[in-house]
Protein backbone atom coordinates (compact mmCIF):
# COMPACT_ATOMS: atom_id res chain seq x y z
CA UNK A 1 0.00 0.00 0.00
CA UNK A 2 1.24 3.48 -0.82
CA UNK A 3 1.12 5.99 2.03
CA UNK A 4 1.04 9.74 1.50
CA UNK A 5 2.97 12.08 3.77
CA UNK A 6 3.68 15.71 2.89
CA UNK A 7 3.42 14.95 -0.80
CA UNK A 8 5.80 11.98 -0.62
CA UNK A 9 4.50 8.65 -1.87
CA UNK A 10 6.01 5.73 0.02
CA UNK A 11 6.52 2.84 -2.36
CA UNK A 12 6.80 5.16 -5.37
CA UNK A 13 10.34 5.37 -6.81
CA UNK A 14 9.61 7.94 -9.50
CA UNK A 15 12.07 10.85 -9.61
CA UNK A 16 10.58 14.12 -10.79
CA UNK A 17 13.02 16.06 -12.97
CA UNK A 18 11.68 19.35 -11.61
CA UNK A 19 12.27 18.38 -7.96
CA UNK A 20 15.42 16.23 -8.13
CA UNK A 21 19.10 17.19 -8.26
CA UNK A 22 22.26 15.12 -8.68
CA UNK A 23 24.93 15.82 -6.05
CA UNK A 24 28.41 14.66 -7.10
CA UNK A 25 30.60 14.47 -4.03
CA UNK A 26 34.40 14.92 -4.21
CA UNK A 27 34.91 13.29 -7.61
CA UNK A 28 38.01 15.42 -8.11
CA UNK A 29 41.21 15.24 -10.11
CA UNK A 30 43.23 14.74 -6.92
CA UNK A 31 41.25 11.55 -6.27
CA UNK A 32 41.41 10.25 -9.85
CA UNK A 33 43.46 7.14 -9.06
CA UNK A 34 41.16 5.60 -6.41
CA UNK A 35 38.05 6.61 -8.38
CA UNK A 36 39.36 4.92 -11.53
CA UNK A 37 40.36 1.89 -9.47
CA UNK A 38 36.82 1.66 -8.08
CA UNK A 39 35.40 1.76 -11.61
CA UNK A 40 32.68 4.30 -10.80
CA UNK A 41 33.71 7.06 -13.22
CA UNK A 42 32.08 5.66 -16.41
CA UNK A 43 28.82 4.98 -14.57
CA UNK A 44 28.70 8.39 -12.89
CA UNK A 45 29.55 10.04 -16.22
CA UNK A 46 26.56 8.25 -17.76
CA UNK A 47 24.33 9.39 -14.92
CA UNK A 48 25.53 13.00 -15.19
CA UNK A 49 24.79 13.06 -18.91
CA UNK A 50 21.37 11.49 -18.41
CA UNK A 51 20.51 14.02 -15.71
CA UNK A 52 21.55 16.88 -17.99
CA UNK A 53 19.42 15.48 -20.81
CA UNK A 54 16.43 15.31 -18.47
CA UNK A 55 16.98 18.78 -17.05
CA UNK A 56 18.09 17.80 -13.54
CA UNK A 57 20.49 20.25 -11.87
CA UNK A 58 24.05 18.92 -11.41
CA UNK A 59 25.75 20.05 -8.22
CA UNK A 60 29.44 19.45 -7.59
CA UNK A 61 30.44 19.44 -3.92
CA UNK A 62 34.22 19.61 -3.72
CA UNK A 63 36.87 19.88 -1.02
CA UNK A 64 38.42 23.33 -0.80
CA UNK A 65 40.92 24.58 1.79
CA UNK A 66 43.33 27.45 2.18
CA UNK A 67 46.85 26.45 1.24
CA UNK A 68 48.14 27.50 4.66
CA UNK A 69 45.75 25.12 6.42
CA UNK A 70 44.14 27.76 8.66
CA UNK A 71 40.63 26.48 7.85
CA UNK A 72 41.34 22.77 8.41
CA UNK A 73 39.16 20.85 10.89
CA UNK A 74 40.59 20.81 14.42
CA UNK A 75 38.80 17.62 15.51
CA UNK A 76 41.19 15.00 16.85
CA UNK A 77 41.06 11.41 15.60
CA UNK A 78 42.88 8.19 16.42
CA UNK A 79 44.01 7.29 12.89
CA UNK A 80 44.73 8.65 9.45
CA UNK A 81 42.36 7.95 6.50
CA UNK A 82 43.95 4.52 6.00
CA UNK A 83 43.30 3.65 9.69
CA UNK A 84 46.98 3.87 10.64
CA UNK A 85 47.38 5.29 14.17
CA UNK A 86 48.81 8.78 14.44
CA UNK A 87 52.30 8.79 15.94
CA UNK A 88 55.50 10.81 15.95
CA UNK A 89 56.33 9.03 12.70
CA UNK A 90 52.83 9.63 11.28
CA UNK A 91 51.74 13.10 12.37
CA UNK A 92 48.39 14.70 11.39
CA UNK A 93 48.83 17.18 8.52
CA UNK A 94 48.78 20.89 9.24
CA UNK A 95 48.27 21.97 5.62
CA UNK A 96 46.15 20.37 2.87
CA UNK A 97 47.84 18.48 0.03
CA UNK A 98 46.30 20.98 -2.43
CA UNK A 99 45.26 24.55 -1.74
CA UNK A 100 42.19 26.45 -2.92
CA UNK A 101 42.40 27.29 -6.61
CA UNK A 102 44.36 24.18 -7.56
CA UNK A 103 43.13 22.38 -10.66
CA UNK A 104 43.48 19.16 -8.68
CA UNK A 105 40.49 20.28 -6.61
CA UNK A 106 38.24 20.52 -9.66
CA UNK A 107 35.79 17.79 -10.78
CA UNK A 108 37.14 15.10 -13.08
CA UNK A 109 37.21 16.37 -16.66
CA UNK A 110 35.04 13.48 -17.87
CA UNK A 111 32.16 14.94 -15.83
CA UNK A 112 32.33 18.12 -17.94
CA UNK A 113 31.35 20.64 -15.28
CA UNK A 114 29.97 23.73 -17.00
CA UNK A 115 28.58 27.15 -16.12
CA UNK A 116 25.12 25.56 -16.08
CA UNK A 117 26.15 23.36 -13.14
CA UNK A 118 26.46 24.41 -9.50
CA UNK A 119 29.85 24.55 -7.79
CA UNK A 120 29.80 24.09 -3.99
CA UNK A 121 33.26 24.43 -2.40
CA UNK A 122 33.21 22.83 1.06
CA UNK A 123 35.50 22.90 4.06
CA UNK A 124 34.16 19.95 6.05
CA UNK A 125 32.96 16.44 5.28
CA UNK A 126 29.28 17.32 4.93
CA UNK A 127 28.46 19.23 1.76
CA UNK A 128 25.94 21.21 3.83
CA UNK A 129 28.32 22.40 6.56
CA UNK A 130 29.01 26.12 6.02
CA UNK A 131 28.12 26.05 2.31
CA UNK A 132 25.40 27.44 0.04
CA UNK A 133 24.05 23.97 -0.75
CA UNK A 134 20.81 24.13 1.25
CA UNK A 135 20.02 27.65 -0.04
CA UNK A 136 20.73 26.57 -3.62
CA UNK A 137 18.53 23.47 -3.40
CA UNK A 138 15.62 25.38 -1.90
CA UNK A 139 15.93 28.16 -4.48
CA UNK A 140 15.72 25.50 -7.21
CA UNK A 141 12.68 23.87 -5.62
CA UNK A 142 14.54 20.61 -5.02
CA UNK A 143 13.12 18.07 -2.60
CA UNK A 144 15.11 14.96 -3.64
CA UNK A 145 18.88 14.48 -3.84
CA UNK A 146 20.68 11.77 -5.80
CA UNK A 147 24.03 11.26 -4.10
CA UNK A 148 27.17 9.80 -5.70
CA UNK A 149 30.91 9.98 -5.01
CA UNK A 150 33.12 9.17 -2.08
CA UNK A 151 34.34 8.28 0.29
CA UNK A 152 31.07 6.53 1.06
CA UNK A 153 31.57 6.20 4.82
CA UNK A 154 32.91 9.74 5.21
CA UNK A 155 31.63 12.58 3.02
CA UNK A 156 28.73 10.75 1.39
CA UNK A 157 27.50 9.51 4.77
CA UNK A 158 27.81 12.88 6.52
CA UNK A 159 26.03 14.60 3.63
CA UNK A 160 23.23 12.00 3.62
CA UNK A 161 22.71 12.42 7.38
CA UNK A 162 22.59 16.21 7.04
CA UNK A 163 20.19 16.04 4.10
CA UNK A 164 17.84 13.76 6.01
CA UNK A 165 17.84 16.09 9.01
CA UNK A 166 16.93 18.95 6.66
CA UNK A 167 13.96 16.88 5.40
CA UNK A 168 15.28 16.18 1.91
CA UNK A 169 14.50 12.87 0.25
CA UNK A 170 17.84 11.12 -0.38
CA UNK A 171 18.74 8.37 -2.82
CA UNK A 172 22.29 7.06 -2.47
CA UNK A 173 23.32 5.59 -5.81
CA UNK A 174 24.99 2.28 -4.99
CA UNK A 175 27.25 1.84 -8.03
CA UNK A 176 28.13 5.53 -8.07
CA UNK A 177 29.88 5.38 -4.67
CA UNK A 178 33.48 4.51 -3.90
CA UNK A 179 35.86 4.22 -0.97
CA UNK A 180 37.16 1.39 1.22
CA UNK A 181 35.22 -1.76 0.28
CA UNK A 182 34.40 -2.92 3.82
CA UNK A 183 33.07 0.44 4.99
CA UNK A 184 31.32 1.16 1.67
CA UNK A 185 29.42 -2.11 1.64
CA UNK A 186 28.51 -1.81 5.31
CA UNK A 187 26.97 1.63 4.81
CA UNK A 188 25.20 0.68 1.59
CA UNK A 189 23.79 -2.53 3.05
CA UNK A 190 23.30 -1.79 6.76
CA UNK A 191 23.16 1.98 7.32
CA UNK A 192 21.71 3.89 4.37
CA UNK A 193 18.62 1.66 3.87
CA UNK A 194 17.47 2.68 7.37
CA UNK A 195 17.71 6.42 6.63
CA UNK A 196 17.12 6.83 2.89
CA UNK A 197 16.81 4.94 -0.38
CA UNK A 198 19.62 2.99 -2.05
CA UNK A 199 19.30 2.38 -5.79
CA UNK A 200 21.53 1.49 -8.73
CA UNK A 201 22.25 3.91 -11.56
CA UNK A 202 20.07 1.81 -13.88
CA UNK A 203 17.18 2.02 -11.42
CA UNK A 204 17.61 5.78 -11.02
CA UNK A 205 17.59 6.36 -14.77
CA UNK A 206 14.57 4.11 -15.25
CA UNK A 207 12.62 6.04 -12.61
CA UNK A 208 13.20 9.56 -13.98
CA UNK A 209 9.97 11.29 -15.04
CA UNK A 210 9.29 14.83 -16.34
Amino acid sequence: MVRERQGVSFGDDRLSASETALLVFDMLECYRAPIEEAGTLPKVTELVRTCRTNGLPIIFARADHRGDGRDLALTMSDTDPAFRPWSRENMPPTVPPHGSGSQLLMPLRELEMSDDDFDIPKHRWSAFAGTALDTTLRALGISTILLVGGSTHVGVASTAYAARDLDYQVTVVRDGCHGFKLQREFFLDHVFPRMCRVRTIAEVIANMVP
